[in-house]
């Protein structure tokens, strides 16, 4: 396993007025965080956390929730039910402030911590995102990776290990999330043994549908099939 990671800014002004923080590596929920969020809320939560990152970044300190949901793309009134399952998060006819509606998400969504992440399965597609910069930026360290029969080149800082070691490295660091890029005739075993260790969300990069609990989140990213709908736009 990886150390922690270090600190990203060493700033010492007070946490409401940073607009970057580095996080450490942690794998559960955060204290305080709504646990019941729905699923499509959260992920409208992370499209309005990139909004005001691009705010704070514009030294805009206030924002009105129509202001927001229109660079966010959604009605205004979706937005405040979003915000709402939050807690309160502003002032009726004042608004929002970026900062600290930011820092909050940024709480919600686990984002002031670097969440552990493993890969299963480095071929091609596991390869190049293993080699991918940007998920620290975003929040997120894979910290280990896996296969059946592990590449004898590196890429990237993680060396694949062979999927014998996936059992106890998910045990020993209290692993919760996984991205899956095994083929799709051994998407479903693969999942179930990662459920069974102990992951509770995977990002299915696989050609197949996963049959999981529902306690288990699940998004698949089908390049194909995105590529088919944009076909029909494109005619």
């Amino acid at each position: 396993m990886t150390s922690p990671s270090r600190p990203r800014n060493g700033s010492s002004r007070p946490s409401s007025e940073k607009s970057a923080r580095t996080p450490k590596r942690v794998a559960g929920m955060a204290a305080g965080t709504p646990s019941d969020i729905p699923k499509k809320t959260v992920y409208r939560l992370s499209l309005y956390l990139r909004c005001l990152g691009l705010m704070v970044a514009n030294r805009e300190s206030i924002v009105s929730s129509a202001a927001l949901a229109s660079v966010a793309g959604v009605q205004p009134a979706q937005l405040r039910r979003d915000l709402a399952a939050c807690g309160p998060l502003g002032k009726r006819g004042t608004g929002y402030e970026v900062v600290l509606l930011r820092n909050r998400l940024e709480e919600i969504l686990r984002r002031a911590s670097l969440q552990a992440v493993i890969l299963v399965g480095a071929g091609n597609l596991g390869q190049a995102l293993l080699s991918y910069k940007g998920f620290a930026r975003e929040g997120f360290e894979i910290v280990a990776a896996f296969d059946q029969r592990p590449p004898k080149t590196r890429a990237g800082k993680i060396p694949v290990q062979t999927m014998s070691r996936m059992l106890p490295v998910i045990t020993k660091g209290g692993i919760r999330m996984a991205i899956l890029c095994v083929p799709g005739a051994a998407a479903q075993r693969v999942a179930d043994q990662l459920v069974e260790a102990g992951i509770h969300a995977i990002l299915n990069f696989s050609p197949t549908v996963l049959h999981l609990p529902e306690t288990v989140a699940v998004n698949h990213v089908n390049l194909a099939i995105e590529l088919e709908n944009l076909s029909y736009f494109a005619r």
